[in-house]
């Protein structure tokens, strides 16, 4: 059994290594997309920075002021997506300066506030790279020693639970006859 343990042992530690280093290149690419994301919608609102620099001083917010206040159904709904521009602007740029910090910070704030349709976008486009500058490397050891000290603290839990199964399958010990001491 020690045999089987220790090969698994030795295999969860590589997959775990080679699973911690691709971390990184998915951030990167995640960034990218992010990044590209935000140079679209830059570029979607230009045309109405450009209007607002014409006749409102430069404000987004009151040329969409204007847009909404007005009675024509058109010209009012064009109001509401410009405003819904300026916020994913905003959201975007939040987002892409959450992701320029360290490794452990970009990490944290991928999986505290993912965007499902971008992870799932950068998945299906996904090209695994491994990091090799030295946070990546160096989450990529931490990565593949806590997976390795969990399954180590898993198997030991089973492990004793299976003895107490078993010493409860077999039933109590048979206790040895108490010797009587001779005078």
């Amino acid at each position: 059994m020690s045999t089987v343990r220790g090969l698994i042992d030795r295999l969860l530690l590589i997959c775990a290594v080679v699973a911690g280093g691709l971390v990184p290149g998915f951030i990167a690419q995640y960034r990218q997309r992010l990044g590209g994301r935000l140079e679209q919608a830059r570029l979607d609102l230009a045309p109405w920075q450009k209007i607002a620099n014409l006749f409102f001083g430069g404000s987004l917010r009151k040329l969409i002021r204007f847009h909404l206040a007005s009675r024509v159904p058109p010209f009012h709904a064009e109001g509401a997506a410009i405003r819904a521009l300026v916020l994913n602007v905003r959201r975007l740029q939040d987002e892409v300066a959450a992701l320029h910090g360290s490794l452990y910070h970009q990490i944290l704030s991928l999986a505290l506030h993912p965007d499902p349709g971008m992870v799932r976008d950068t998945l299906s486009a996904w090209v695994p790279t491994f990091g090799l500058s030295t946070q990546a490397l160096l989450f990529a050891g931490v990565f593949a020693v806590a997976v390795w000290l969990i399954f180590q603290a898993l198997w030991s839990a089973a492990a004793a639970g299976g003895r107490r199964f078993v010493r409860r399958a077999r039933g109590p010990k048979p206790h040895a006859p108490k010797r009587m001491r001779s005078t």
